[in-house]
């Protein structure tokens, strides 16, 4: 093989899967590849600049490696490759997989001091190094990599730009709308974006080095660092100079088989031109080493690529992205657009609309796995529906064929086969037998989905590991922490997981960890893995604003509280609603306004209420015994009592409390994860209630209670659910999901069935005694006030995207512009 990437990776690890498991390889294997270093995961390069490790594992001893070995000449006579060096290698069969170059496009300055291209670790590096004292940087090219080098720009500390000579960013992946929403995204996060202009040249500064980029429109980029990402060409220049063939644009033309017009002669990946086509994306990539792979280790091998699904889905700079099928299908459209959320979805179908040919997402993906399932296929319900959710795929429902994983070319016939051939209990096991979700990703969740069906259809009880990269249940990882007193993710990962983590993981360890009372959750390694919310200690809304929701314990409120917040909330323009839970919500505050909010609040003895976080909400009450003359009990000094001894845990999932003076119910306790009745005794203690979509009414847990059993018992509850609860389950699937019910609950928290109660109880006097108000703590240091602002170069700058009308003598978010959902024929 010469060449050593993904592609030539994947063919040693496809021949090796195929080539004598019992008896031994029957091909002697050779590399030869020009970098330093062995293949990598280019598909993650730029985490390459946050300190991952991209190698992919060791081919084995049985395998030659060669690497800074150039191939130079190929010996087709003698059927040898020969290197610069002036060493020979000999062959039965050859794969070119020499990649691609990047394109520079021949502009003036292209070859000044500080101009990159982005490509290799080397690059990479070579970037890095030159960027430490550089203040301005620009990519050329606005595509999938082009952003990710922005991206990579930004994280050096420079002020990134991106300069696409296409109207809208990412052409090849998005339509119009679709790229014009990204932009929207990229600009938030400070970069500027020009779209629709050529350059017209580099332009060097005192030093002789870049320093702008000049466009034909006048307009000048400054820029000490530029990047081209402007699209790849075939490394086709060895296939040239041996007589093979290659196309008129570049690439080795290639066969079905990916054989060259020599028959010992092979090219996969980049290089190869195959069909009138050269792919950049792995996954066709990957499909091309499967064919050859087949071909060598069988002679009669029918193996053939028949080109390749080119879906994506990816998160540049937070934003979810993701096209399938045929993007720019002329067919129906059905379109969804919300610019103040930043929404854009887009699906083509049929002209009966029963079939899905294509689509685009931008701002939400979450769709995606479901989607791309469909492509060609019916669709199991209305468009609308799959373009909100409305129709889930079930594992079971795809037809065999369905394209899975359009990396690994794996359906949902091979998955479901290796399922049951190969008896596989997880994802991981799935991932490892099929090469499913290998590579980007995107395709796991359905992966899942075919997994839980066919486990469900044998009978067999589903695996509960948190994610792929532990194999624990979130309540397993609780106590892991716990008792090996781990206080950081990459720690934990290190010790008890594999890989990098992702969504799922980084945001439930940061759970665990302040559930468990691991410092302020802006702080050090925590930070990074909030979730959004979390982030800015604050609920984002849909125009990009956020809420403020000061606590106010058992809904009791002094006048003079009263009076700030209606200052506060007069001053800085805010919206002012009482909500259900008993407290006063102010909505429409910039990220950058917030810390001068919660100074205003902090001064006059308010605290965070939590509302952005999976943690207690708010403890409602009726008036009680104080004023009410049904009451029997003083239903206010209990609900304060709780709220502020429980304020700030940290659970799987929000939590609502509630506490009615008597049996009139005015509080609507039964509706709680845990609500309390009066009695003329004592109180009633009812759990895992709740309302929203699928309302329970909470069981009767304990009787005629005293205040302090009342405390002890929901100390006990509340930790023994945080200890034991799934990621993001609710105290009533909790309930229902334990063996016993609320029987076992009873014998856990009354009788100490288990034996663990006075760690309960130690673990929530831990919880109440170092209890410290997010916001206060925040505003008192100077690091974790620095996020507060809407862009980083220009922190004393709002965002102009967000903008307000009145109604009813107060603001909302202006919808001129808002969702709307369009048919439309092309």
């Amino acid at each position: 093989m010469v060449g050593y990437g993904p592609a030539a990776h994947r063919l040693v690890e496809a021949l090796r899967e195929r080539d004598g498991a019992a008896t031994g390889p029957h091909w002697k294997i050779t590399v030869i590849g020009e970098e330093t270093r062995p293949a990598y995961d280019r598909v993650a390069l730029t985490t390459h600049l946050e300190g991952a490790d991209l190698a992919y594992p060791s081919p084995g001893a049985d395998v030659d490696v060669h690497c800074a070995e150039r191939v130079v000449e190929i010996d087709r006579a003698a059927r040898e490759a020969v290197t610069a060096s002036g060493r020979r290698f000999g062959y039965d069969a050859l794969v070119l997989a020499t990649g691609s170059s990047p394109f520079v496009p021949p502009i003036e300055g292209k070859d000044l001091p500080g101009v990159f291209v982005y490509r290799t670790i080397d690059d990479l590096d070579a970037m890095r190094d030159y960027a430490a004292d550089k203040a301005s940087g620009a990519v050329i090219g606005g595509g999938l990599l082009g952003l990710e080098a922005a991206r990579a720009l930004q994280g050096l500390g420079l002020d990134s730009g991106v300069v696409e000579v296409a109207p809208w960013l990412m052409p090849r992946q998005l339509d119009e709308g679709g790229g014009a929403m990204l932009r929207r995204h990229i600009e938030n996060l400070g970069m500027d974006v020009h779209a629709g202009t050529p350059i017209t040249r580099l332009e060097a500064g005192p030093d002789g080095a870049v320093s702008k980029v000049v466009l034909q429109d006048g307009k000048e980029v400054p820029a000490e660092l530029v990047v081209f990402s402007a699209g790849i060409r075939p490394r086709d220049e060895l296939a040239r100079s041996s007589g093979l063939t290659v196309g008129e644009r570049g690439g080795i033309t290639v066969d079905s088989a990916c054989r060259t017009d020599d028959p010992a002669i092979y090219a996969i990946g980049e290089c190869a031109l195959i069909g009138g086509m050269v792919y950049g994306l792995v996954g066709p990539c990957f499909s091309m080493a499967e064919v050859v792979a087949d071909r060598l280790v069988n002679p009669d091998s029918t193996a053939a690529f028949e080109g390749a699904d080119l879906s994506t889905k990816l998160k540049l700079m937070g934003v979810d992205v993701a096209s399938f099928g045929d993007p720019f299908a002329d067919a129906l459209g059905v379109t969804y657009t919300d610019p103040v959320a930043g929404v854009y979805k887009r699906l083509l179908v049929s002209d009966d609309a029963k079939t899905l040919l294509g689509g685009v997402l931008v701002g939400d993906a979450e769709a995606y796995s479901t989607l791309r399932a469909y492509v060609g296929a019916s669709l199991p319900g209305e468009p609308e529906q799959m373009l909100f959710g409305g129709t889930e795929a079930a594992g079971g429902d795809l037809p065999e064929g369905t394209v899975i994983c359009s990396c690994n070319n794996v359906t949902a016939g091979d998955i479901r086969c290796d399922i049951r051939d190969h008896e596989l209990r997880d994802v991981a096991a799935v991932k490892s037998c099929t090469r499913a979700g290998t590579s980007c990703g995107s395709c796991v969740p359905l992966v899942k989905k075919l997994l839980d069906a066919e486990l469900a259809a044998a009978g067999i009880e589903v695996s509960r590991a948190l994610c792929e990269h532990f194999a624990y249940s979130r309540a397993e990882l609780f106590d892991i922490i716990r008792v090996r007193q781990i206080s950081t993710f990459s720690r934990l990962i290190a010790e008890h997981g594999t890989g990098r983590g992702c969504d799922i993981c980084k945001p439930t360890v940061a759970s665990i960890l302040a559930s468990l009372g691991n410092g302020h959750i802006l702080d050090g390694e925590q930070a990074a893995l909030q979730d959004t919310n979390d982030h800015f200690l604050a609920n984002m809304q849909k125009n990009g604003t956020y809420s403020v929701v000061p606590r106010i314990p058992g809904g009791e409120i002094t006048p003079d509280k009263l009076i700030v917040i209606g200052e506060v909330a007069r001053d800085f323009g805010l919206y002012t609603k009482i909500t259900g839970g008993q407290r006063i919500d102010l909505f429409g505050a910039r990220v950058e306004q917030l810390p001068k909010i919660w100074k205003r609040l902090v001064d006059a003895g308010f605290e965070s209420g939590h509302a952005y976080g999976k943690s207690l909400r708010t403890v409602k009450s009726c008036v009680g015994s104080t004023w009410c003359r049904y009451g029997v009990q003083d239903s206010v000094g209990m609900a304060i009592k709780l709220e502020l001894r429980y304020r700030g845990l940290r659970a799987p999932h929000k939590l609502k409390s509630a506490v009615s003076g008597c049996a009139r119910e005015c509080a609507e306790a039964q509706s709680k994860d845990f609500g309390i009745i009066a009695t003329e005794k004592g109180w009633n203690l009812y759990l895992s209630g709740n309302g929203g979509m699928r309302p329970r009414h909470a069981d009767l847990f304990a009787s005629d209670l005293t205040d302090e059993q009342l405390l002890t018992y929901i100390d006990r509850f509340l930790m023994f659910y945080i200890r034991t609860a799934d990621r993001l389950q609710r105290t009533s699937v909790w309930m229902e999901s334990l063996e016993g019910g609320l029987d076992y609950l009873r014998e856990v928290i009354i009788d100490d069935r288990l034996g663990i109660c006075a760690e309960l109880d130690a673990a929530m006097a831990r919880h109440v005694e170092s209890y410290g108000d997010e916001w206060r703590e925040t505003l008192e240091d100077p690091e974790r006030m620095a996020r507060f602002v809407s862009f980083v170069n220009a922190p004393e700058t709002p965002d102009p995207s967000i903008s307000f009308e009145v109604e009813r003598d107060q603001i909302k978010p202006v919808l001129v512009a808002g969702p709307h959902l369009e048919v439309i024929s092309q």
